[in-house]
């Protein structure tokens, strides 16, 4: 994997000179192969894996009484943001899908996100136009009063920026304290707003989606968990769990919110449970799952702004091409991957559980059985 020292900075100087802001710009499936090679891609999918290394063997709740002054301004941000659910609350008349008040609660954001921003950070004032968009797509859609794994992903792209422009820093400590601390206090955020305005699962796979609503809290999750062998992958499977880890507080999430067997419910979580015994190969299994089911779906990434800090340098399909897209010319300049988020796949092993909505790459262990085109979850590859 590459160093996190290769993670770009973007100067206040250069934040001036930006000449985009982030917008939605995908909207063909060509477009997502695009911006798999952009250079803001390789920023967060390097960024991810550096978060998901700093929290190794270190379990909640986190004790740091040394946060840095950016950690307790995003800390706040949340806190003030939770303190409106109760300023607007859900209205009491039937509503089939979502509470209306949700939309208020919204509109609210909308009109005080530059505001936010600014006490939060008064000295990197003209980032605020680029980190905004993102602030405002990581709670859910005020329209649609649902939220999913896009929603989330704009947050963590939140914290992308706020870290290419050195608001929040590149070391371990600051990483574990955004994961164990700002991450986990964004989770219970969304958990009340699914809770109180009745939000809908966006886009959810059913039975056979990880999670209704989240994903990354299960990569940070088995991270945690990874390099110790005194809880096992299958312990998730005897609640409750103890609130020592992401993974454990998203499981124990699910039961809060659903009824009746777990392995109905959950199956692809229960899959894991039972046919992978390494946190080590659960960890890598999902970083390349969430490449393929969240980052690499149109349906999902089609409303992440992109632009400005995350810089969409190439638009269009496959590397070295060049065409047309929606009327517009696009070339595309391959930028080097992040080692490591390839998939690869293999022929040989032992089949587990299938996936039935799952692409080539939608897997916990990305292997396929002997002439099969289907995807499997696999515990037998030592490569994973």
């Amino acid at each position: 994997m590459a160093s996190i020292s290769s993670l770009r900075y973007i100067s206040p100087e250069n934040l001036v000179a930006l000449q985009s802001w982030p917008t939605p710009k995908i909207q063909t499936d060509a477009d997502v192969e695009a911006w798999k090679q952009t250079q803001g891609y390789s920023d967060f999918t390097l960024y991810l894996r550096w978060l998901s290394e700093a929290v190794v063997g270190h379990s909640l709740p986190r004790t740091d009484d040394n946060q840095s002054e950016g950690i307790r301004r995003v800390l706040g941000l949340l806190d003030e943001l939770d303190r409106w659910i109760d300023d607007v609350p859900p209205l009491p008349t039937p509503q089939r899908f979502g509470n209306l008040a949700f939309r208020t609660w919204g509109e609210r954001l909308e009109q005080r996100a530059d505001e936010l921003l600014t006490v939060v950070m008064p000295e990197f004032s003209a980032a605020v136009p680029h980190v905004r968009p993102y602030l405002l797509t990581a709670f859910g859609s005020f329209v649609r009063m649902d939220y999913g794994t896009g929603h989330e992903t704009s947050f963590a792209v939140f914290l992308l920026c706020l870290t290419l422009i050195r608001f929040l820093g590149l070391n371990s400590e600051e990483a574990r304290d955004i994961v164990l601390t700002v991450f986990v206090r964004y989770l219970r955020l969304c958990w009340r707003l699914q809770d109180v305005y009745r939000l809908e699962p966006a886009g959810s796979h059913g039975v056979w989606g990880l999670d209704d609503s989240h994903f990354l809290g299960y990569i940070f999750g088995s991270a945690q968990l990874r390099d110790q062998n005194e809880v096992p992958v299958s312990a998730i499977l005897h609640p409750p769990l103890p609130p020592t880890n992401l993974y454990f507080l998203s499981i124990m999430r699910i039961h809060e919110v659903k009824r009746g067997p777990f392995h109905e419910h959950s199956s692809q979580l229960y899959s894991i449970a039972t046919g992978v015994t390494a946190w080590k190969k659960v960890n890598s299994g999902l970083f390349k799952m969430y490449e393929a089911e969240v980052l690499g779906k149109r349906v999902v990434v089609q409303h992440l702004p992109l632009g400005g800090i995350l810089e969409w340098n190439v638009i269009g399909a496959p590397r070295n091409v060049t065409g047309v897209s929606r009327n517009r010319i696009y070339t595309v300049t391959p930028v080097p991957r992040v080692p490591g988020t390839t998939v690869n796949a293999a022929s040989n092993g032992a089949l587990v559980t299938s996936v039935p909505w799952g692409s080539s790459s939608a897997s916990i262990s990305e292997e396929r059985g002997a002439g099969s085109s289907t995807p499997h979850l696999r515990n037998s590859d030592p490569k994973v």
